[in-house]
């Protein structure tokens, strides 16, 4: 990495690592695999107790994207502001010691703005275009507001998301590994946004809320907030255990009815289809592709391996049901009008589509 990248969080850089290695045979290669998986299950509890020094609650909110990040996906996260969206995403950044950048999304931000621009300098062999790195280069990305933007500039996240690289002049410039974009979006305030289009909206893993905390909790953050700075946040891992996870997450074996079933549930969501219920045909005009179908299961992976399990089970994909379909079910004029939202319509999915046995 350049030594000249500038960065928000500047981070020592821990003793451990963890990534991929060369194995002399598969004893070996077995023993790494374990030593991974029973790192990442015992860094759970590390993981947690880090955020507590900052974060008060959102238990939910901070396992799913623990499970995006060690997934390898994108997040895009919805609350209003104040909820401490912004000092989440940093701290994990600083628990796995990655590179982190905040993009603020305005009207007037242009694509080159995220990605960079090529700029004429003077050099020994006379005057030439240099490529100046943008903000996404970066390991771990806090695209805030994103809806803020036109779609212009939304579009520059395209090609980084999905490819990992961004194009300028004709020249593909690798992104660093590893890439996360975590976009946020505020619901309340709709005037002057551009609603992400549904090839983006694709993109993200998961769609994450992020509620109001229950009172108890919210009167500890405002006395905490005003008393002491809180402590520092310890780096626990790197960017190669990351790969590494990423690997491990992958491996991890799933029974073929419960693969078909988090098939058959993203297939029940697709209006005016043989598998969808009458409901879905009534309030929804969109539903969820095949992309929703290969996140339910990789993301089923990683919850199974972040709570100690070597298998898959109903659960994980019934878990990670919402945050996956929040986003890719679109509604009708009907469902806004009678006021259903996505998460009865998903609850309703999960009670009609009967699991294996």
């Amino acid at each position: 990495m350049p030594d000249h990248f500038q960065t928000e969080t500047q981070m020592n850089t821990p003793n451990t690592l963890i990534g991929p290695q060369p194995q002399s045979d598969a004893t070996s290669a077995i023993a790494v695999e374990r030593q991974v998986v029973e790192r990442l299950t015992a860094g759970r509890a590390q993981i947690e107790a880090e955020l507590a020094k900052v974060i008060v609650g959102q238990r939910d909110v901070i396992e799913q994207i623990l499970i995006a990040l060690f997934a390898g996906g994108h997040c895009l996260i919805t609350g209003a502001p104040g909820l401490a969206k912004t000092l989440l995403v940093k701290s994990i950044a600083q628990i796995f010691h990655l590179k982190f950048q905040r993009i603020q999304f305005t009207p007037d931000l242009m694509p080159a703005d995220i990605t960079g621009t090529e700029i004429l300098q003077e050099s020994p062999e006379g005057r030439k275009l240099t490529f100046v790195r943008g903000p996404i280069f970066a390991n771990m990305i806090l695209a805030d507001e994103i809806n803020r933007t036109p779609p212009k500039t939304q579009a520059a996240l395209l090609e980084a998301m999905q490819e990992h690289q961004v194009t300028a002049a004709g020249i593909r410039h690798a992104l660093e590994e590893p890439f996360f974009v975590l976009a946020t979006q505020n619901p309340i305030e709709m005037e002057g946004t551009y609603p992400l289009p549904e090839a983006q909206l694709d993109r993200f893993m998961f769609n994450v809320v992020m509620d109001y905390l229950p009172e108890e909790e919210e009167v500890a953050v405002v006395t905490r907030t005003t008393s002491s700075k809180p402590a520092a946040i310890e780096p626990l891992f790197t960017g190669q255990d990351v790969l590494g996870f990423h690997e491990m997450v992958r491996k991890v074996p799933i029974a073929d009815e419960i693969a078909r079933y988090a098939v058959r549930l993203a297939a029940a969501s697709r209006p005016h289809q043989p598998a969808a219920p009458d409901f879905i045909s009534e309030w929804a005009s969109w539903g969820a592709g095949t992309r929703a179908g290969q996140f339910l299961v990789l993301g089923a992976k990683a919850r199974a391996l972040f709570k100690g399990r070597a298998h898959v089970t109903i659960e994980d994909i019934q878990t990670l049901a919402y945050p996956t379909l929040r986003h890719r079910i679109l509604l009708n004029y009907r469902a806004e009008a009678e006021g259903v939202k996505v998460e009865h319509i998903t609850k309703r999915l999960l009670e009609t589509l009967k699991p294996p046995i």
